[in-house]
């Protein structure tokens, strides 16, 4: 498949991307590397960081301790965020906007080459924040960098005859995934997120956050590997 993409890029990076079962320095290193090279020729970035493993071991440390709701949960999913966001701010310090965006309608326009993004409030994942973001500032895509490379009929991990979408329709999608929204929750994009995005006309692409040479392949509009939902 091949798209186009404007100046404004807007990524959802997976926090597992950054935090497998460490803190994968060599892979932000590269990161770091890939988006200051696409600065250079003029484009601009929105990054927004999921809490990934961050999120999932405290949430599980709560919920042994005490009954813990959803609410709770998804604040302590946010605060994970929120740490990630931080990390990579800190390493494009030189490049980003100095406020991490944690609330909507934080700038009025992207003032800086990267903005970084992080989780927002309970009921909301940060593929919500992305969809957001893109329509806010212009973007008519969305990149979802997680793990998952592409859409599947059916849970990839279970089933070993899961088969790859290349194209699906929101309405579409929305059919594989449940309505609401809960903490922790796995899907390549969330329902909360899917809804806006069919609403507001955007685009997304789910694909494997990991590689970047895929990556590199979307935003310069050749051939790619995953799934467009549009």
């Amino acid at each position: 498949m091949n798209k186009k993409y404007g100046k404004i890029i807007v990524i959802a990076l997976g926090g597992s991307i950054l935090y497998p079962e460490n803190i994968d320095t060599k892979y932000i290193r590269q990161f770091a590397s890939y988006i200051k090279k696409y600065i250079k020729k003029g484009r601009k970035f929105v990054i927004v960081v999921g809490g990934g493993r961050t999120s999932r071991i405290y949430q599980g440390a709560a919920s042994q301790i005490a009954k813990v709701d959803d609410e709770d949960k998804d604040w302590i999913g946010i605060h994970a965020t929120r740490l990630n966001a931080h990390l990579l701010r800190t390493i494009f310090k030189d490049l980003a906007d100095p406020v991490v965006f944690d609330t909507r309608y934080k700038r009025k326009k992207l003032s800086y080459p990267i903005t970084i993004a992080s989780g927002w409030r309970p009921g909301w994942s940060t593929d919500f924040v992305a969809v957001a973001l893109a329509k806010d500032y212009g973007a008519k895509q969305v990149i979802i960098a997680g793990k998952p490379s592409h859409v599947y009929d059916k849970d990839f991990v279970k089933y070993k005859d899961a088969k790859p979408f290349e194209k699906l329709s929101w309405q579409e999608y929305r059919t594989l995934i449940p309505e609401k929204w809960t903490p922790g929750f796995h899907s390549p994009v969330d329902p909360v997120a899917a809804r806006l995005a069919q609403k507001e006309k955007i685009e997304a692409i789910v694909t494997d956050g990991r590689d970047l040479k895929n990556l590199t392949k979307i935003i310069e509009g050749k051939r790619f590997q995953g799934t467009i939902i549009n």
